[in-house]
């Protein structure tokens, strides 16, 4: 089955960022990789950042590509867009699977599992409540935000499309 693209649809790619204000949609399609919705619902703003990596160590380019830079970087932009009002924010992630399970059944610590914790420590640092979480097991799944309500659906082959 094919897909129309909207007109005001954003593919946020790995690494990548992307925010949108009063409608359009936002997606992204994630393995071990971490997908984070920024929400400023008064405004009807929101932010995604796909994550690919829990730290930058230093290195800030391109800055969506880890949880301690993509993060500020997605506020700092939702900031801009929003004419530098502060913004009360939430978040919702998912993503963060192993996608190797079959290679190492009885791997712990994957690069998956550093993403989650290093989002999730981001966040609390920065005291942003998270609403909703997809997280884990051995798919991949896309996840798709509708800027307007807000509203985050998930989908993984073979199963139901999940609310989040």
């Amino acid at each position: 089955m094919s897909q129309i693209k909207q007109a005001n649809e954003i593919l946020v790619t790995m690494a990548g960022i992307g925010v949108a204000q009063h409608q359009g949609i936002l997606r992204t399609l994630l393995g071990s990789c971490i997908g984070i919705a920024l929400f400023e619902r008064k405004l009807k703003l929101v932010g995604l950042a796909h994550i690919v990596m829990p730290d930058s160590m230093g290195r800030c380019q391109p800055a969506g590509k880890y949880a301690d830079t993509a993060i500020p970087e997605t506020i700092r932009r939702m900031t801009e867009l929003a004419g530098g009002l502060r913004l009360s924010l939430s978040a919702k992630i998912a993503g963060g699977a192993n996608m190797f399970a079959h290679v190492s059944p009885n791997a712990t610590n994957t690069i998956g599992e550093q993403n989650v914790a290093a989002v999730e420590k981001v966040l609390a640092t920065l005291d942003i409540p998270i609403l909703g979480r997809h997280l884990g097991g051995t798919a991949g799944r896309r996840m798709v935000v509708e800027v307007e309500s807000g509203a985050v659906q998930i989908h993984v082959i073979g199963q139901p499309v999940v609310p989040l």
